[in-house]
């Protein structure tokens, strides 16, 4: 069995959850919700998948969605952008 370091769970969370650069004009606040932008982009693709694969109901989906973008909204708000 092959072991498993740092060095392979960096590649893994990569592979898994990839992160693009930032081209926007900088500041704190952008980069924070651009960081948090990408996390809700990742998380919707991993519930319309679980819902196209039957293992989500569409109301759940969209409930689990619904909250998401809830989230994203306040942390536009808290950010103040």
């Amino acid at each position: 069995m092959t072991e498993f370091n740092s060095s392979n769970q960096r590649d893994l969370d990569n592979f898994l959850c990839p992160r693009s650069r930032y081209y926007g004009e900088f500041s704190p606040q952008q980069l924070t919700f651009n960081a948090n932008l990408q996390e809700f982009a990742h998380r919707i693709g991993y519930i319309s998948g679980l819902q196209t694969g039957g293992k989500l109901s569409p109301d759940e989906a969209y409930s689990q969605i619904k909250s998401l973008y809830k989230q994203l909204k306040q942390s536009k708000k808290g950010l103040e952008i």
